[in-house]
């Protein structure tokens, strides 16, 4: 069964975030996949070997998907992550590609939530 692109994208954050890099993978990315993640190799296998390296690293890690938006093949993933319990919260941004129900290009960006923000609003 082929899920919609918003709950395919936060399906494979929470596989993979969870561990499960490689069925994130399996189930929900397309032939040709590419990223833009600055710090690996633009390929999927690169990505997936960070994804899992950094889980095996955090296993306590906890993701929160805040906001979700859709445009045409684009699914843009608003989320929270904090790797340790003791650790401060990560603000992130995915923007997925998706083509025949896949996911085909990933752009990520991510930024340390500040402890003392003056922002009210905060950043979630």
């Amino acid at each position: 069964m082929n899920l919609a692109p918003k709950d395919a994208a936060i399906a494979f954050l929470t596989l993979a975030s969870s561990g499960q890099v490689r069925e994130a993978y399996a189930r929900h990315v397309g032939p040709g996949f590419r990223h833009h993640n600055p710090h690996f190799r633009g390929d999927a296998e690169s990505l997936a070997a960070a994804m899992a390296k950094n889980a095996a690293e955090n296993p306590d890690k906890m993701f929160e998907v805040k906001h979700v938006l859709q445009e045409g093949d684009f699914v843009a993933v608003h989320g929270r992550v904090r790797l340790r319990p003791e650790a401060g919260d990560v603000a992130l941004f995915h923007l997925f590609r998706f083509e025949n129900g896949r996911i085909v290009e990933l752009w990520d960006i991510g930024q340390p939530a500040p402890a003392d923000s003056p922002n009210e609003h905060g950043m979630f």
